[in-house]
């Protein structure tokens, strides 16, 4: 349910079409939430008959057309209940984690391997959002810029401020996560000395 509250955040900034809020998903509340085009495209259908966004056919080249959606005043109005109301926690499904519990099972150059592509993976997910958090703090980023157009310059700060702080947890995950799969590795080499 949370992908409508996703595709909502990107509509208060402003107007897009279907294609657009794709693309910008992956770039900005793709991030903290992952959607694939085929979830993308249904759930603003939902919305739409829900009467969280309207949308209006826009002329796309020829006889086509595309459609452009906006957030409505319910929209607003969910999307302003959702933000403000506290959310549960679940219960963690790691599967990472849970396979190191077992890596005595694993072969050491497996288990090393294991580590190795998940420092690999968080490390390039580590530079991935400190550089969006440079382009959110010097402002350069797209989706952002056009959240302060349309909004009064006295939030601007606020609105930085709250894009940065969620950026930075995950920066800090991150850097857990390689921390952790150095320990594993120096773990494995302390397990297995002999195979070195």
């Amino acid at each position: 349910m949370s992908l409508r509250y996703a595709l909502l955040a990107l509509l208060t900034a402003r107007p897009l079409t279907a294609y657009d809020i794709a693309k910008q998903f992956s770039s900005s509340v793709g991030f903290v939430w992952h959607a694939p085009d085929s979830q993308i495209y249904p759930e603003l259908r939902r919305m739409e008959k829900e009467g969280l966004v309207d949308a209006e056919e826009l002329p796309s080249g020829g006889r086509r057309t595309k459609r452009e959606y906006r957030i409505t005043p319910e929209g607003v109005r969910r999307f302003r209940e959702w933000v403000n109301t506290p959310l549960g926690y679940q219960r963690e499904r790691d599967v990472h984690h849970l396979k190191a519990a077992y890596l005595e099972w694993s072969s050491p150059e497996a288990a090393r391997e294991q580590l190795r592509l998940h420092i690999a993976f968080h490390t390039e997910q580590l530079d991935q959002w400190l550089e969006l958090r440079e382009r959110l703090l010097d402002r350069t980023n797209p989706t952002l810029a056009a959240r302060l157009a349309a909004s009064p310059p006295e939030q601007h700060d606020r609105i930085v401020a709250f894009k940065v702080f969620a950026y930075d947890g995950l920066v800090e995950r991150a850097r857990t996560e390689i921390a952790w799969a150095r320990r594993g590795l120096d773990l494995i080499d302390e397990q297995f000395p002999d195979d070195r």
